[in-house]
């Protein structure tokens, strides 16, 4: 990295990572937490036992403490026989806990037991089980606004925060973009099958420019759909999507569809659609219309909403955790949909 802010953060990672701390991850949406967790994880005290990464906002609260902790059989309707939770699943290893500040406060006071004694207790058991597990977490939101607002507990974040780290969001490191888009150029050139080996020029300058408000994660988005497009070996301003480069024109939206005084007739068929994508096999040329209509579809319903995830699953005939899974790996965030 480039970046001193993230050359800091990585020194400071390092030291983190030779200890049982319990470490507190901050930043937006898409900077990587989930990267850097598991960096500690690799580079610790425990790389042999597992890494196990819950999402508290993406599980129904009902569903929450029993994946957390695990259930005995009978402890609810449905449950049929013992299940160990995720924090019996990372002894002597870690748990990443991400979203922490959409855990309910009844649930913040079992996660602080765990910390305080290191025991656990499965619903419908009496039973404490020893745990020898390290803790991280990770938020986009401000724990210390949340404390002031009640909605999380004090003790428990003053337990979690031993060691804040703060990834800076991309924008503020747009010295580190070149090196990254170079990076996932390469992960998706040959995992594509792709002959796509550069960045031309005014495609990278457009790629430094953008405000990337989803971060990495959009990068490595949009560098996976450059690579698929690209009708040569380059990667051109044609094959960023519009949100990057206003004037481009090769975007899965049929012409028909979205008119423009600069769309290309050459660069597509009949239908619309950009004519490299039709170069590639057919499962990835569905799979990145598949992902570009559902980015779409969903950020409708997310800003009729306002970003609350319940409404807005509802909508789409999907369950809230299968809504946040899609949100991740399409780069959406709720808060970006909030009035």
């Amino acid at each position: 990295t480039k970046s001193p802010a993230m050359r800091d953060l990585i020194q400071l990672a390092r030291k983190v990572a030779g200890t049982d701390t319990s470490v507190l991850l901050l930043g937006e949406t898409g900077v990587g937490k989930e990267w850097l967790a598991r960096a500690i994880h690799a580079d610790g005290t425990r790389p042999g036992g597992s890494f196990i990464a819950v999402n508290c906002g993406a599980l129904p609260e009902t569903l929450l403490e029993s994946e957390l902790f695990g259930h005995e059989e009978g402890a609810f309707t449905g449950a049929s026989r013992p299940r160990r939770g995720r924090f019996e699943l990372a002894h002597k290893g870690t748990i990443f806990l991400d979203e922490i500040a959409e855990m309910p406060l009844h649930l913040q006071v079992k996660l602080l037991r765990v910390l305080q004694t290191k025991t656990i207790q499965r619903l419908g058991s009496e039973d404490e089980i020893q745990t020898d597990v390290r803790i991280m977490a990770a938020t986009n939101r401000d724990l210390e606004e949340a404390v002031r607002a009640r909605q999380f507990r004090p003790d428990l974040y003053y337990r979690l925060a031993v060691v804040n780290l703060r990834i800076p969001p991309l924008r503020e490191r747009r010295e580190d973009i070149e090196e990254l888009a170079q990076s996932y150029l390469e992960v998706y050139r040959q995992q594509l099958g792709r002959p796509v080996h550069e960045i031309r020029a005014e495609a990278m300058l457009a790629l430094i420019d953008y405000s990337w408000p989803g971060n990495v994660r959009e990068l490595i988005n949009v560098i996976e759909r450059a690579v698929l497009l690209a009708a040569e070996n380059e990667v051109g301003l044609e094959d960023l999507p519009r949100s990057i480069t206003p004037h481009a024109t090769n975007d899965f939206t049929p012409a028909s569809a979205a008119p423009s005084e600069t769309d290309d007739s050459e660069s597509r068929d009949t239908a619309g659609f950009p004519r490299a994508l039709f170069t590639t096999r057919l499962p990835d040329a569905r799979s990145r219309l598949v992902e570009d209509f559902e980015r779409r579809y969903l950020s409708r319903l997310l800003t009729k909403h306002e970003g609350r995830i319940g409404p807005t699953a509802k909508s789409a005939g999907i369950t809230p955790r299968a809504l946040y899974e899609k949100m991740r790996n399409l780069g959406l965030a709720k808060e970006d949909f909030k009035e």
